[in-house]
């Protein structure tokens, strides 16, 4: 499949996981700047979990953001 040109139009379903891609980004980058919270609390166990899901949501956030991208 070939790259759209720069002044084609986006897809509605494109622009709506580019969005939801973003936004999922955000959570993750606010859970992982906060994690360090519970660390200073000596609760590890809820700051390694909270590191865990921000890696997931990242991922997650990456690859709609990416797959947007192609359509």
């Amino acid at each position: 499949m070939t790259d759209p040109s720069p002044g084609a139009p986006v897809s509605r379903n494109a622009r709506r996981e580019r969005l939801v891609g973003l936004l999922v980004l955000g959570v993750a980058f606010v859970l992982l700047v906060s994690s360090p919270t519970w660390f200073a609390a000596d609760q590890a166990g809820v700051g390694i979990g909270q590191l865990v899901v921000a890696a997931v949501l990242a991922v997650v956030g990456a690859l709609l953001v990416r797959r947007a991208g192609r359509d």
